[in-house]
Parts: structure tokens; sequence; C-alpha cells
């Protein structure tokens, strides 16, 4: 069987396609450059967002296995003798500590979640501040000639 020759990338495309057109004054290599550096942004990004969910599912799967086994103590104390003031007594604070940790949990999760989404932000925010100096830095450099 003939082997296939490997297709071009993208960049090799698209490198090859600016020194075709012959363009004055264009520098594929620094568009190139900079494209490169968008993609490693927002791969960075991605990671950053998929870290933050991993992290939600992970806390998450706690918080779950806690609740179980805070139901499970309960039931437990169902089965030991007691007055039905005591009966009612237990079954108020575990009420109580259910809604606390509820509220508690939320808490976490919405900072887990505010964390995640602030951290991918900031990183295509930094990359928007360099893009935006490389670009003046370009028309500067343009003027200059």
């Amino acid at each position: 069987m003939a082997k296939q020759p490997a297709t071009p990338s993208f960049m090799d495309l698209f490198t090859q396609f600016g020194r075709d057109l012959k363009l004055p004054n264009v520098d594929v290599e620094a568009v190139l450059e900079h494209h490169r550096k968008n993609l490693e942004a927002l791969e960075k990004s991605a990671k950053a967002s998929a870290a933050g969910a991993s992290s939600l599912v992970a806390r998450q799967r706690q918080m779950l296995e806690d609740t179980l086994r805070e139901v499970s103590e309960l039931a437990d104390s169902y089965r030991s003798p007691g007055t039905p003031r005591e009966v009612m007594a237990r079954q108020t604070e575990f009420a109580r500590k259910a809604f606390e940790s509820a509220v508690g949990n939320a808490g976490e999760v919405a900072e887990i979640v505010r964390k995640s989404g602030t951290e991918s932000i900031d990183i295509l925010r930094e990359r928007i501040r360099q893009a935006m100096t490389e670009i003046r830095d370009g028309y500067e450099k343009m003027g200059k000639r």
C-alpha cells in the first residue's frame, strides 16, 4: 500500500499563503505568533474552567456523602428509645443542621464557580491586553518606515 503524503498543518498553509501573496510590509511570522498566543490563552482558559468544574463535582460528591451519612445517623437515632419530646428535639436539631449545611454548601459551590469563572476570564483579559499592545506596537513600527 502506498504511503499517503503528510498533509500540511493549518499554520503551514497560512504561512505559505502569506508568502505566495507577496504582500509588502506583512510579517506573516508575527501574525502566526499572534494567533498562536491567542490559541494558547484559549487553551489555558479552557483548562481553568475544566479544573473548576472538576473541583465542583468533587465537592458536590463530598457534600452528598456527608448528607447521606447524616441521614443515616438520624435514622439510627430514631431507633434509640426516648420520649416524644426527645425525638422531636433530635428532629429539630437535624433540621437545623441540614439547613445550615445547605446554606453553607450553596455558598461554597457559588465560590468555586465564581473563582473558576474569574480565573478563566482573567486569562483571556490578559491575552487581550497583550494583543492590543502587540497591535499598537505593530502600527508604530509601520509608521516609522
